[in-house]
């Protein structure tokens, strides 16, 4: 892991990862050719509520090397003081380890893991966004 990105704060990686996944969800779904902002906020929301990212984390967890893995683990590690009503601890925490590992991707420069993983989590979630088109 570089040695920077392991003394960066977890709670600040979750914090940049919470924008940068929400980025590639709007990316995404503007690339689609959604124009309403109705439609584009309500598409948007089950990619980033804490039960839909937990669900993703499922998929991506055999996919992620040792560092990000690690990375992973520190986030949703961290001691949380409030949950989400939508959400279980357990899926906010993994919401949150979600949130850490594409925050270090991102930190760490590394735009086409960032992206691999993006499509991993929500395939099934992009497909069906592209069917719309």
């Amino acid at each position: 892991m570089n040695d920077s990105l392991n003394t960066t704060s977890t709670a600040a990686l979750a914090y940049l990862g919470d924008v940068v996944i929400e980025l590639l969800v709007r990316e995404h779904l503007v690339r689609c050719g959604l124009s309403s902002s109705a439609r584009l906020n309500k598409k948007a929301l089950d990619f980033v509520r804490a039960p839909m990212q937990a669900e993703a984390m499922k998929l991506l967890l055999p996919h992620l090397d040792e560092d990000e893995n690690a990375v992973f683990h520190r986030g949703r590690n961290i001691g949380h003081t409030n949950t989400p009503k939508s959400a279980t601890v357990a899926e906010y925490r993994a919401a949150t380890g979600m949130e850490a590992l594409f925050g270090y991707l991102h930190l760490a420069g590394r735009e086409e893991r960032l992206r691999e993983l993006f499509a991993i989590a929500y395939a099934e979630k992009l497909q069906a966004i592209e069917a719309l088109k």
